[in-house]
C-alpha cells in the first residue's frame, strides 16, 4: 500500500478511470452484439441503425483513448463490410 499522499491519490484516480473504461468497453460490446444479432436476423433497417450507434461509440472511445484509433477503424471497417454484404 502506498504511503505517500500523491501515490494514494493516483491509486484513487486510476480506480475511477478503470471503472469508466470498463463501462465504455462493456457498452461497446453490447452495441456490437446488437448489430450482429440484427445481421443474423437479416434485418437491414435495424442493422443500419445499430451500425450508426456502434460507429459513433467506437469513435468516441478512440478519441478518449479507451481503445486505439486503429482498432476502432478496423472494427468499423469489418462491421461495414458485414452491413454491405447484407444489403447486397
Amino acid at each position: 500500500m502506498a504511503n505517500i499522499k500523491s501515490a494514494k491519490k493516483r491509486i484513487k484516480v486510476i480506480e475511477t478511470k478503470t471503472l469508466r473504461n470498463k463501462m465504455v468497453k462493456s457498452a461497446l460490446k453490447t452495441y456490437i452484439k446488437k448489430f450482429e444479432s440484427a445481421v443474423e436476423a437479416k434485418n437491414v433497417e435495424e442493422a443500419t441503425k445499430a451500425y450508426k450507434t456502434v460507429s459513433v461509440s467506437l469513435d468516441m472511445a478512440a478519441s478518449k483513448g479507451i481503445i486505439h484509433k486503429n482498432k476502432a477503424a478496423r472494427k468499423k471497417s469489418r462491421l461495414a463490410f458485414r452491413l454491405n454484404a447484407l444489403n447486397a
